[in-house]
């Protein structure tokens, strides 16, 4: 069982910006359970979107994997033989804790643990893909190389699964922002923790509108782009090749 999420509690001087440290890894399961709206569903949804768009003999690939709860959700689901997940992150705390869930983890499709950053990963021979709050951790510019990657990797019928947070027009924005703090409050979290927490990561998590995403992935290569999941700000998304 992970800690309780303390990181911001007590006041800052300075407040860094966020990174997934090993404190981060240590709370992760707690911290977005309590800070992401719809998360449970997020996770247990794309375990069911990739049994549907696995393909026998391929790869799956969990990008930005953190802790692992999507690659174990679809290394439960998935029932086409010969397929293999592939998890990668850049970070080693996170990929640390990974380790030690997927280790006592009993499902049957091998595992593979990479420490990489995904915009250097080759990929090949992808039938799903899970890039889950990842995005929009990656600079904007380099933003449209990935999925452009993403897509090329990706067989015929394969799919895409995008979860981000979103940004919405002015009037729309501060209430979907009102809303997910309302969500946070509800979780235990103190205005200090929300607003520093929001200090920490405003410069290193940039969200984009849901046109922009939609649009990006049609023209990476994409047939088909659906919104299959929306809670407050934070949105799920299917692209089809």
């Amino acid at each position: 069982m992970s800690e309780q999420d303390n990181i911001y509690r007590n006041a800052l001087d300075k407040v860094p910006d966020f990174t997934f440290d090993r404190a981060v890894a240590r709370v992760f399961p707690d911290m977005i359970r309590r800070s992401v709206p719809g998360y449970a569903e997020t996770v247990a949804m794309s375990g069911i979107i990739a049994a549907r768009y696995a393909q026998a003999d391929s790869s799956v690939y969990d990008l930005g994997c953190s802790l692992g709860a999507v690659t174990l959700a679809m290394r439960h689901a998935i029932q086409q033989t010969g397929c293999r997940i592939v998890a990668v992150d850049n970070s080693s705390s996170m990929l640390e804790q990974a380790s030690h869930y997927i280790a006592l983890d009993d499902g049957k499709v091998p595992v593979e643990l990479v420490c990489a950053d995904i915009c250097n990963y080759r990929m090949k021979n992808a039938s799903v893909t899970a890039l889950n709050f990842v995005l929009q951790f990656i600079p904007v510019a380099q933003r449209a190389e990935l999925l452009q990657k993403i897509a090329e990797a990706t067989l015929p019928g394969g799919a895409l699964i995008l979860s981000e947070k979103i940004a919405f027009e002015a009037d729309e924005q501060n209430l979907q922002t009102e809303l997910h703090h309302d969500f946070k409050r509800a979780n235990g979290y103190s205005d200090l923790e929300i607003a520093q927490k929001r200090s920490a990561i405003e410069d290193v998590l940039i969200p984009e509108s849901e046109s922009l995403h939609i649009q990006r992935l049609k023209d990476a290569g994409f047939s088909q782009v659906i919104r299959w999941y929306q809670c407050f700000n934070f949105a799920s998304y299917l692209a089809i090749k």
